[in-house]
């Protein structure tokens, strides 16, 4: 069976930092995917506030997840520290991919985790429709 493949890009410009808790981990021992996916969501979100947006107001439109991408690249565990690197990139006429390198700090440099992608597009909650990428967007999309 073939493996999703998915890149590191060169850089990220932003990153933050998510313990996982005891409430992460699943039946065998270590992070599941759904909490993975959840603490995604929580960089996605501080990532968007960096930017002084939120998931219903990014620069005037909302936003909803296209989908997602996951590749494991090893375990985490409770207790450990993870550096979630976001970037943004590949913007369209209403949407764009954000991307996610996932680690732990080990012994001698970071211990891959996972890489992560999602589609992100522009939603109109009022209107219930997609919605035009703002400019605002485009350029953080370019300067990433």
């Amino acid at each position: 069976m073939p493996r999703l493949q998915l890149k590191p890009l060169a850089e990220y410009g932003y990153e933050t930092e998510l313990t996982v808790r005891t409430t992460d981990l699943n039946y065998g021992g270590h992070l599941g995917n759904d909490r993975l996916l959840s603490l995604v969501h929580e960089a996605r979100v501080a990532w968007l506030a960096s930017h002084g947006w939120s998931e219903l107001d990014c620069a005037g439109v909302g936003l909803i997840m296209g989908d997602a991408a996951l590749v494991y690249q090893g375990e985490a565990f409770a207790g450990d520290c993870l550096t979630f690197e976001v970037s943004a990139a590949e913007n369209s006429r209403s949407g764009f991919r954000l991307f996610f390198r996932v680690t732990r700090a080990g012994g001698g440099g970071n211990d891959p985790i996972a890489l992560i992608e999602n589609g992100m597009i522009c939603f109109d909650y009022q209107a219930r429709k997609v919605a035009a990428l703002p400019a605002a967007v485009a350029a953080v999309c370019a300067n990433t």
